[in-house]
């Protein structure tokens, strides 16, 4: 190969280089305006002065909440229904944000979880509602654990 081809094929490589740094450079930014996270956050709203049940692996319990993304769109919402959602945490029942997201919430406790998409719904998204890569936002309310409610009423008396 010639001279003049080497510094061509240098020029390329570094015109390509360019374009892939700069694309990175754009990804990394629309990512953070658009309020993607990394690593789990959890926000406590309201949290009652006494709290006499918490939720601990294990436990069942009974979870209202409102879920959406980044663009304040929801896709889920047991509010609507009227219906809170109930699981056992910490058996993999729901995603790990979820998971992680409520251990030692207080019954009437009221917390925003932000999850991102590693510990959602990945890069798979759960179409049509979720994308792929997308971080989710939880406004949850814990309703009761083990069937107990912060005035030890059971679920059966909500």
């Amino acid at each position: 190969m010639g001279k003049r081809q080497q510094q061509r094929r240098l020029v390329r490589l570094a015109v390509a280089a360019a374009v892939v740094v700069a694309a990175a450079l754009i990804l990394t930014a629309s990512a953070k305006k658009s309020g993607d996270v990394t690593e789990l956050q959890i926000g406590v709203k309201y949290k009652p002065e006494s709290c006499t049940l918490q939720a601990h692996k294990g436990d069942k319990i009974k979870v209202h909440y409102r879920g959406s993304l980044t663009d304040g769109s929801v896709f889920d919402s047991s509010y609507d229904r009227g219906d809170p959602f109930e699981f056992t945490l910490g058996n993999g029942q729901v995603i790990k944000g979820w998971d992680q997201g409520l251990l030692g919430m207080c019954v009437g406790e009221k917390r925003k979880l932000k999850i991102p998409a590693k510990m959602g719904y990945g890069e798979r998204g759960s179409p049509p509602k979720i994308p792929g890569g997308a971080t989710l936002i939880f406004d949850t309310e814990l309703i009761a654990v083990n069937g107990k409610t912060t005035g030890g009423a059971s679920n059966s008396e909500l």
